[in-house]
C-alpha cells in the first residue's frame, strides 16, 4: 500500500510541474485595449470596436469573451484584452469588460 502511495503522490508532483510551463506557454501574449463598441457578430462571433484614436478594427471573440459580448452594445465603452501570437500577430479579443466611467 506505501508503494501505491508513493506512486500516486509522483504522478501528482510531475502532473503539477508539468502544468506549470503548459499553462505559461498556452496564454500567449494579451495586450489591453480601451474602446467603443461599435457592432457586435454574434453569428459570426465578431467584434467591430473604435480605438481611442478612432480608428476601427474588427477581431474575432475567443473564449469567454463570446459570452461578455452578448450583453454589449454599440456606444459601450469597455477595456478589451487582446491575445497576441508569440510572433506579435493578433489573434483576437479573449476578454471584454465595461470601462468604468
Amino acid at each position: 500500500m506505501k508503494r501505491f502511495g508513493s506512486i500516486v503522490a509522483t504522478v501528482l508532483i510531475a502532473a503539477l510541474v508539468l502544468a506549470i510551463p503548459v499553462t505559461a506557454f498556452a496564454g500567449g501574449k494579451t495586450h489591453d485595449m480601451t474602446a467603443e463598441v461599435v457592432s457586435v457578430d454574434a453569428k459570426t462571433n465578431m467584434i467591430t470596436i473604435k480605438d481611442e484614436k478612432g480608428e476601427s478594427h474588427t477581431a474575432p471573440l475567443l473564449g469567454e469573451a463570446i459570452k461578455e459580448a452578448k450583453s454589449l452594445k454599440a456606444g459601450d465603452k469597455v477595456v478589451c484584452t487582446c491575445k497576441d501570437s508569440e510572433t506579435g500577430e493578433h489573434e483576437g479579443v479573449s476578454a471584454i469588460k465595461k470601462a468604468k466611467a
